[in-house]
């Protein structure tokens, strides 16, 4: 059975869970295989009740489904058990979920260094969240990060807290002017995390693997996106993962012979949070349109999201370095009542036609969009189910982007709903 991919095609926050929720109960795991709690999956169920994830992955709201948290994550353990005690609290049981061994944690020092050099860096500042998750990815870079097996060894944890704040506090104190973080103490408060997330620790390599071999359908899904991948997306103003396909099989430990499908969802529209560049960025009133009727605010911050039109050029990006199979297009509701709808086609950078992405950092910052216009509708989309009924024009401007992307649109979403769907080619 397969193996499947869903990633973000543009900057985030395009409604990844819309192809988890499509896939429903044929699917027996869930894997979460980058980033921290810097990043969030909104799930709407049909009654309407909401449910704002952060770092667990989106199955856990569907019943049955074995829901993993990978080793390319990145993981906070007081920010995990709060979730978890919240979606319990609302009746929801997370005893399906299995956090990677290898899995790293985020530290108190984390917090505090991600904050202060945000803010050291002024106006060439990230826009990072401050939940720690750069500097966690950094010291696992450096080999001096703490992980999660490292809670079952309270000496070991000790010792690897000890040899970190050597480093920390020195800078901690002399550079940053900020007292020291005691070792005994965090040492204390971790081995309280780990009483309660010991039952949860898991070698997810092999179960995953036992899981395939046996037929299981295994979703992996990424937090961020494609254009917010540290290899592949803008940088520098990127997460300090990857979220692109290839992140998927480093981040679960599943082989890349093993997937079968990569789906990427993109929104009908553009969105972004935080610094960077941002081509079909609106700053006039369509851009407010579209920011206070799909609700841009981040799930995670709250932050308002900077809004713009599709970009064609992100699109085919997106699916040559992923290798899309599928392409989910959220949010076309979000359009109805515009008399026109425009579509960024190509990107004219100092007078040069620009039809795939820029080669470099500054050719992509003075990129300027290159636009097509569609004539729009103006029909409620919220009560479609089939991609027949849907207005003329709506048609006209999901086959558009289908082209433009290089990707079949397999799915189409007309509202928050997860029952708010379109389907038009079945993701397994």
């Amino acid at each position: 059975m397969p193996a499947i991919v869903v990633v973000g095609g543009q900057w985030g926050d395009e409604g990844k869970g819309r192809a988890t929720d499509q896939l429903g109960d044929r699917i027996d795991y869930v894997v979460r295989y980058q980033g921290g709690n810097n990043a969030g999956h909104t799930i709407v169920t049909p009654d309407g009740e909401k449910f704002a994830l952060h770092l667990l992955p989106s199955g856990v709201i569907t019943p049955g489904v074995v829901t993993i948290i990978g080793n390319g994550v990145v993981v906070d353990p007081k920010a995990l058990l709060e979730e978890m005690d919240g979606l319990a609290a609302r009746g929801v049981d997370t005893d399906n979920l299995l956090v990677s061994a290898d899995a790293h944690l985020i530290m108190p020092y984390h917090r505090i260094m991600d904050k202060l050099t945000e803010r050291y860096l002024g106006v060439q500042r990230i826009g990072t969240t401050g939940r720690g998750i750069g500097p966690s990815y950094g010291d696992k870079i450096a080999r001096i990060g703490i992980r999660m097996q490292d809670l079952l060894d309270p000496g070991i944890l000790a010792q690897k807290l000890q040899g970190a704040l050597r480093e920390k506090n020195q800078v901690l104190v002399k550079v940053y002017n900020r007292k020291a973080i005691d070792a005994d103490a965090v040492c204390a408060e971790y081995l309280e995390y780990a009483e309660r997330l010991r039952p949860y620790i898991a070698d997810t390599r092999l179960v995953l693997d036992q899981a395939l071999t046996a037929g299981k359908t295994v979703l992996m899904e990424g937090a961020q996106a494609t254009m917010l991948d540290l290899d592949h997306g803008t940088y520098p103003f990127v997460t300090s993962s990857n979220p692109t396909s290839g992140g998927a099989a480093v981040g679960s430990g599943i082989p890349p012979t093993r997937i079968d499908r990569v789906v990427g969802v993109s929104k009908a529209y553009a969105t972004r949070v935080g610094a960077g560049p941002f081509p079909t960025e609106l700053f006039d009133e369509n851009g407010e349109h579209l920011r206070k009727v799909g609700g841009e605010y981040g799930v995670t911050t709250g932050r308002p999201r900077r809004t713009g039109w599709f970009d064609a050029v992100v699109a085919r990006y997106a699916t040559r370095v992923n290798g899309l199979t599928d392409l989910v297009l959220t949010k076309l509701d979000i359009l109805s009542g515009l008399p026109r709808v425009p579509l960024c086609v190509a990107y004219d950078v100092n007078g040069t036609r620009h039809d795939e992405m820029p080669m470099t950092q500054t050719d992509f910052h003075h990129a300027k969009p290159i636009y097509e216009y569609l004539d729009g509708w103006w029909e409620d989309l919220a009560d479609i189910r089939k991609f027949e009924d849907l207005p003329a024009n709506a048609q006209r401007y999901v086959e558009r982007v289908e082209q433009l992307a290089g990707a079949p649109v397999s799915i189409v979403g007309v509202g928050p709903r997860r029952d708010q769907t379109i389907v038009r080619h079945d993701l397994l």
